[in-house]
């Protein structure tokens, strides 16, 4: 890069730091495996390796964004980095087409955060071990289905407000 921006760089070859890009990164990882893990459960009945796939998704999700978070408050200027992008606007940081993407990706991913807990917790209450169906299921039917389109979409506005802030000049 030809610009040095506060926090570590990334290794995508952007204007992403290391966290943005590690963030973007598992999230291309979490969309196959959580639909590996839907179609496990669904079609082959594989109710214990679907709850340890869900496990292990939640426990990665949880570290990788809180090192983000940590990242993003102390370390890194998303802004600085995202300047060279004509889609941002310093002065008007969240009226300008990278804000208006950032605030939309937040409006999925806060909630698809909170609801991924809630659908996890609530299996780990109520399913038996091993998890077999149960009086929970149509519930946690219903609720899973809305955690997962959750994260495709955190995923999709999480790469275009990245792609905008961060790779295009």
């Amino acid at each position: 890069m030809d610009h040095q921006y506060p926090g570590i760089d990334g290794f995508l070859g952007t204007r992403g730091s290391l966290m943005l890009d590690v963030v973007f990164v598992v999230m291309f990882a979490i969309l196959p495996v959580l639909a590996f893990s839907i179609y496990l459960v669904r079609y082959r009945r594989q109710y214990e390796l679907h709850k340890k796939l869900q496990l292990a998704q939640g426990i990665l999700l949880l570290v990788a964004v809180t090192a983000f978070e940590v990242d993003m408050q102390m370390l890194t200027e998303w802004e600085l980095r995202a300047e060279p992008s004509h889609y941002f606007d310093p002065g008007a940081k969240w009226s300008c087409v990278v804000g208006y993407s950032l605030l939309i990706h937040l409006l999925f991913a806060v909630p698809t955060a909170v609801l991924w807990v809630v659908v996890i917790v609530q299996a780990l209450r109520r399913f038996p071990r091993p998890p077999v169906p149960g009086q929970h299921s149509r519930q946690h039917v219903l609720w899973a289905r809305l955690a997962a389109g959750g994260m495709v979409m955190t995923a999709v506005t999480g790469w275009i407000f990245y792609v905008l802030a961060f790779v295009i000049r």
